[in-house]
């Protein structure tokens, strides 16, 4: 007799391996397994046909159960899948149509989707582009033609050396010693005044100012100043040109944006426009000029200076002029060092030439040196540690330094306790220290000795 495995293991074992076929095994009643099991029993004793051929019918069970679990795992799987992709549809439905999340705490977050989604414009009404800037100012810049006599013909000089006619008269002719630029800032209804620099018109027997338009006019100076490297040119005439408006120099910021307008290289190139940024503020330049050695306050750019912008103009975004362009540093492997003098400066120093013809600053009424530039053998009242100084070499007759008592050879080594080092830096101290009718104290070296000396300054 073949011994049948308990029905209620056979159900655990199901139980544990199939999850779906458990329900179906659970519907079945116990009496049906019982009926089940004699039947299986009683079919064994009798005979082993019948034996094999149950065998065989169970196999063919086993078969068909396999292939129907097979059948439902796949199903189940399937199932699985598609319960996966809807809730992901629904998830993304729900997710585009809200606008906010509500956190734990029950406080309203919004996601960062909606905050990039966010555009806002930037409002450029304030400022202008390069091209507006170009074609609201360029009438007031204008080129400036430094016209000087033309020298002698040295063939006509050796002919006139043979005939014994020793008469240098002036040929009256005049040849373009150079151009530069310069900048309408007032109009009247009779004349139009320009500013440019002095290196530009220095040294002129006349000057022609090419205008916009393309004609050419006389100019007369009005006054001019060295040091400052700044001059005033006035046109006679009805012009309808807009002056170009002072902006405020001070208010410049490194990284600004600032545009140069001049004729580089001549009339042939007029009004180039180059632009760039303001690259420093509040730069001091040393410059040789005709009358020494200065410090000039300049704005930095990286805007493109070249010979022939200076006396231009460097505007600023608002179409406002915020300097004089000035000079370069040219040297070799040197780029994008350009300055200008700020605006602030030269509207005071136009409004003193414009009154006077020339800037007054306070004056010692002395010649002098640098200590360094006079041999030894000179100086031997000096203390050996004195090695720096401004030296005496004359003084003019009733000057505020001979009515003191200043004398040559006098090394002057202070004003009013501040060391100078140099010519350039007493100079400085008086022209941006003093003013006329100042009493400043002099400390001096004489004879090995060193005296105190008030002298009162005067005008040049």
């Amino acid at each position: 007799m073949m011994t049948e495995k308990d029905p209620n293991q056979s159900h655990e074992d199901s139980k544990k391996v199939e999850p779906e076929n458990q329900k179906e095994e659970q519907t079945t009643s116990p009496e049906m397994n019982e009926s089940v099991n004699d039947a299986t029993e009683s079919t064994g004793e009798n005979t082993g046909t019948t034996n094999q051929t149950t065998t065989s019918d169970a196999a063919k069970q086993e078969t068909n159960n396999k292939g129907k679990k097979t059948k439902k795992h796949t199903f189940s799987f399937l199932k699985l899948i598609a319960a996966g992709v809807i809730g992901s549809v629904l998830t993304l439905g729900v997710v585009t149509q809200t606008n906010y999340f509500d956190s734990e705490d029950g406080t309203t977050v919004e996601p960062e989707t909606a905050t990039k989604s966010t555009a806002e414009q930037v409002d450029t009404s304030d400022s202008s582009s390069i091209s507006d800037i170009a074609n609201n100012a360029s009438e007031a810049i204008v080129g400036v033609v430094n016209m000087s006599e033309a020298p002698d013909n040295p063939f006509e000089q050796f002919e006139q050396g043979e005939k014994g006619n020793n008469d240098n008269s002036e040929s009256g002719e005049e040849v373009q010693k150079g151009v530069g630029s310069g900048v309408v800032y007032k109009v009247t209804d009779d004349a139009a005044y320009i500013v440019t620099n002095n290196h530009v018109i220095e040294g002129a027997s006349s000057l022609k100012i090419a205008l916009e338009n393309g004609d050419k006019v006389d100019g007369e100076v009005v006054g001019s100043d060295s040091l400052s490297d700044m001059a005033v040119v006035k046109i006679e005439g009805d012009y309808d040109i807009t002056p170009l408006e002072f902006g405020d120099s001070d208010s410049l910021n490194n990284g600004d944006g600032v545009v140069a307008i001049g004729n580089p290289l001549g009339l042939d190139l007029s009004s180039t426009i180059t632009s760039g940024i303001v690259s420093g503020t509040n730069r001091t330049i040393p410059v040789e000029t005709s009358e020494g050695k200065w410090d000039l306050d300049v704005i930095q750019t990286d805007a493109a200076i070249n010979p022939g912008n200076s006396g231009g103009a460097l505007i600023n975004m608002d179409g406002e002029l915020v300097g004089i362009n000035s000079l370069k540093i040219a040297e070799n492997g040197v780029e994008g060092l350009g300055f200008a003098i700020p605006s602030n400066e030269v509207q005071d120093l136009i409004d003193e030439l414009m009154e006077n013809g020339e800037i007054e600053r306070p004056q010692l009424g002395v010649g002098l040196q640098n200590v360094e530039e006079i041999p030894p053998y000179y100086l031997q009242q000096l203390p050996d540690d004195i090695e720096e100084g401004a030296v005496v070499l004359k003084v003019d007759d009733q000057s505020p330094a001979e009515k003191a008592g200043i004398k040559p050879e006098d090394v002057i080594a202070e004003i009013d306790g501040h060391e100078v080092k140099n010519v350039q830096e007493v100079r400085s101290y008086l022209y941006k220290e003093a003013e006329v009718g100042d009493t400043v104290t002099l400390k001096v070296y004489r004879d090995g000795d060193t005296k105190d000396i008030d002298v009162k300054l005067a005008s040049s």
